[in-house]
């Protein structure tokens, strides 16, 4: 997992075989968020990614080491004390033996991230 009590995923939902949604729930008293930034809490991009990762091996049951990201697009900054809750789409296809996501976090309506990535297993 990311970083100890970082976010806990409330639901894990499989729309068909490579549709998956998530829902995922950011703990706003986490120092991370009172390192970046103080009195300004942004989730940091990374952390977005992380998580994407994180899921992507939940829903495979296996590891995955990230070989490329193809595309990313930050779009609106996430305040975790304005909304903690996230949800988190992701298609994935295991091609060639890679395994390609295309992923978007959304909160109220707002996008925050999409996201093009591929990996391997490990």
């Amino acid at each position: 997992m990311l970083i100890d009590n970082f976010y806990e995923v409330v639901s894990l939902e499989t729309a068909n075989t490579n549709q998956h949604t998530a829902l995922v729930r950011l703990n706003t008293s986490h120092e991370v968020f009172k390192g970046h930034f103080p009195n300004n809490p942004v989730m940091p991009g990374i952390c977005m990614i992380q998580i994407i990762k994180e899921l992507s091996e939940e829903i495979l049951k296996y590891e995955l080491f990230m070989e490329q990201v193809l595309n990313v697009k930050f779009m609106t900054l996430i305040n975790p004390e304005k909304c903690n809750e996230l949800t988190f789409s992701l298609q994935i296809d295991e091609v060639d033996g890679a395994v390609k996501v295309k992923s978007a976090i959304d909160f109220e309506g707002a996008v925050a991230l999409k996201m093009s990535s591929t990996y391997k297993k490990k």
